[in-house]
């Protein structure tokens, strides 16, 4: 019950074309409800919660900080590694980065 509601949540917040993945991925890693996560976010990203949702602020500062963007970027932080950057803004871990560092060793 709680996926299609996270899901509609961060589909109205535009999922990555604004914060709403980041926002999504606090309720489910730390079980917060949408208020405080996208407190969180926002104070990790260093904006307000209004411009969790801005696509302009968004697409820049996801560029910036290489946590990945709908269109590509040459040079950018792309998949895995955009994900990886997530963990560390987030202070989280994510299921298949931890998968893909198994795989390295």
């Amino acid at each position: 019950m709680g996926m299609p509601i996270t899901h509609i949540m961060t589909s109205g917040m535009s999922g990555i074309r604004a914060a709403g993945d980041l926002v999504a991925r606090m309720q489910f890693a730390r079980n917060m409800r949408l208020k405080d996560a996208k407190e969180y976010v926002a104070k990790k990203l260093g904006v307000s919660t209004m411009d969790l949702s801005d696509e302009y602020v968004m697409r820049e500062l996801r560029e910036e900080l290489g946590i990945g963007v709908v269109t590509s970027v040459a040079g950018s932080p792309k998949g895995i590694a955009a994900k990886m950057n997530i963990e560390k803004l987030l202070d989280i871990k994510i299921n298949c980065c931890e998968k893909f560092r198994g795989k390295l060793k």
